[in-house]
């Protein structure tokens, strides 16, 4: 079973949207597993005090190493990845996603505040993943992302096993669009080679809008997709 181990300063946010739909059914199912820790269970004094002033004065407030430590601690090593939900983190991507699925899942601390002592960062050896360039209030929606991305994965979550096979990123590109009943809607009609019944051209006709829509959106993919084009064969 797929296992994500959640440390946060606010449990009651999970399962939140993962028990609904897709996850919510494979976590009713029994195809994975969500556990919450609440780090302020292993805070300081009578107030459980989880955080102090940043050492070198500044805003805010850090959690301190000491706290979290022990909190990734009473977890165990059972050799699952330990990651913490960071705006300065290596992006997430699908292939770390498939990666991450692929294996027994994960702990993932979820960082409130100005963030967390470095000291524990390196010490527990923790993992730091973005969603994006942007800053969250916390790390619980971030965790939440990365988990939705792993379930779908998980085998039968998406019924057939090629769901997955021609989304965006799989194979470097985004996705071609998609159109389904009425033929025609607003006076925009369903392209006529989609309902041609002719798979090679079809799919030849997707590959092509692929590489469109991503040399339009995403010229950084488009140019990490054409390096890894063989070279074109030279002509005897």
């Amino acid at each position: 079973m797929w296992r994500a181990s959640i440390l946060t300063l606010y449990p009651e946010m999970f399962p939140g949207p993962l028990g609904v739909s897709l996850s919510g059914e494979a976590l009713a199912t029994g195809t994975w597993a969500l556990e919450t820790r609440n780090i302020r269970d292993f805070g300081q004094g009578r107030h459980r005090s989880v955080d102090d002033t940043p050492a070198g004065g500044g805003p805010g407030m850090v959690i301190r190493a000491d706290v979290l430590a022990q909190a990734i601690d009473a977890l165990g090593d059972d050799g699952r990845p330990r990651l913490l939900m960071s705006p300065r983190g290596l992006p997430l991507q699908q292939a770390h996603v498939r990666a991450l699925a692929a294996g027994d899942g994960a702990v993932i601390v979820c960082g409130r505040f100005e963030g967390i002592d470095q000291r524990v960062i390196e010490a527990r050896g923790l993992t730091e993943v973005s969603i994006g360039d942007y800053v969250l209030s916390g790390g619980e929606l971030g965790a939440m992302v990365l988990i939705d991305a792993c379930v779908r994965l998980l085998p039968g979550v998406m019924g057939g096993a090629t769901s997955g096979d021609e989304e965006s990123f799989e194979n470097g590109l985004l996705e071609y669009p998609h159109y389904t009943r009425p033929l025609t809607f607003e006076d925009r009609a369903i392209p006529d080679i989609l309902r041609s019944g002719h798979h090679k051209n079809i799919a030849a006709w997707r590959r092509s809008e692929a590489e469109a829509l991503t040399r339009e959106r995403r010229p950084d993919l488009w140019a990490a997709y054409e390096a890894r084009q063989p070279p074109p064969k030279k002509k005897r």
